[in-house]
């Protein structure tokens, strides 16, 4: 699994975040008002000013979503976190600017467009609001990720080469890795419930609210894939499945011994053909044995158990990716190390955590 960029940004802005005031540190703090750097600057980069305002921001953002209030240490170690990967953050843009690798104008509203189409104006407006961010904020964030991932794929990834050799010798050590021995199937999932909630995942921002809307909407679901309709596109517009809802309901490969937990759902998934979808199926609550809303699967594939062969064209890119994204992370952590060993880097705030040890 790829870990996120140091330098980029989580966007943590449509979570529901409650409002929580802004803590002010400085107030914990004898060294925070240094006159060498000033009270609102926390940290330079080659001259330039990581201000306290951000940095509060973003501890704003992140911590609003926390069961409670970080206190103490837990908020020292929050801001001192955030502060890191704003130094990071500004180490590659000025790499950026050097490479002329900065995102354009254009390449940032093709994002926030991207962002907004889920959403009428008044919910993108209220997801800002909850997140304790402007449209400008946003915008600059979505500004330094791009460029940012600009500049990583410049350096990083496009030099990345895995060759035959490497692939086969990842076969041979790992050769049964590779050896099913129970067959998989590749699924995807529509799901509707009757359980109300506040938020939901899909692109329409649709929700059954009780038993009669999720029985209406299923069968509307049904009769959309009937006439036609793209199962991922359908998935997304409409699943109320959080976890699947975002990538066209595909929940990867699932072996043969987890889908007969369920008796009903591997009874319909073992009559269907590759591409062929089920019709919808009862999700029961397990106490109760009511039914809680519905589900439609399509099998996308099927795997037999037995040695997958290193000419198999699905091994040669499992490994593939496998070798490309290990050697990507090592070389993003090694390329972020270099920048900061040629760059003038001073955390005014790391300097005071340690002036005040108690």
């Amino acid at each position: 699994m790829k870990s996120p960029n140091r330098g980029a940004w989580p966007l943590k802005l449509f979570p529901g975040y409650s409002h929580l005031p802004v803590l002010i540190f400085c107030a914990t703090l004898a060294g925070c008002g240094n006159s060498e750097h000033g009270a609102d600057v926390l940290a330079k980069v080659n001259g330039r000013a990581i201000s306290r305002a951000e940095m509060e921001k973003y501890y704003e953002n992140q911590s609003s979503s926390a069961p409670q209030k970080p206190t103490g240490e837990q908020a020292e170690s929050l801001r001192l976190n955030i502060l890191k990967q704003l130094i990071d953050q500004e180490i590659m843009m000025q790499r950026a600017e050097k490479l002329g690798l900065l995102a354009t104008d254009d390449e940032v509203d093709r994002k926030l467009n991207e962002l907004r189409a889920p959403y009428t104006k008044e919910q993108f407006d209220q997801k800002l609001k909850d997140s304790h961010m402007s449209l400008d904020d946003l915008k600059r964030d979505v500004r330094r990720n791009l460029t940012i991932e600009k500049v990583l794929n410049k350096e990083i990834t496009s030099k990345i080469n895995i060759s035959d050799k490497e692939i086969a010798d990842f076969y041979n050590a790992n050769k049964a890795q590779f050896n099913l021995i129970e067959p998989r199937y590749h699924l995807a999932q529509i799901v509707v419930t009757s359980q109300p909630a506040q938020q939901v995942s899909n692109l329409k921002n649709d929700k059954a609210q009780n038993e009669a809307d999720a029985r209406k909407k299923i069968q509307m679901i049904e009769n959309r894939l009937e006439s036609g309709d793209d199962f991922s596109q359908v998935a997304m517009n409409y699943s109320e499945q959080p976890d699947t809802a975002g990538n066209g309901g595909d929940m990867g490969m699932i072996s043969e011994s987890q889908l007969r937990t369920n008796s009903e759902i591997y009874a319909a998934v073992s009559k269907l053909k590759p591409g062929e979808v089920s019709h919808p199926l009862p999700m029961v609550d397990a106490a109760s044995k009511r039914t809680i809303g519905y589900s439609i699967v399509r099998l996308i594939s099927k795997e037999p158990a037995g040695q997958r062969e290193l000419n198999d064209p699905r091994v040669q890119q499992f490994i593939r990716e496998q070798l490309r994204d290990g050697r990507e992370q090592l070389l993003k952590a090694a390329y972020y190390d270099v920048l900061h060993n040629e760059s003038k880097i001073y955390n005014y705030y790391a300097d005071d955590l340690l002036k005040n040890v108690k």
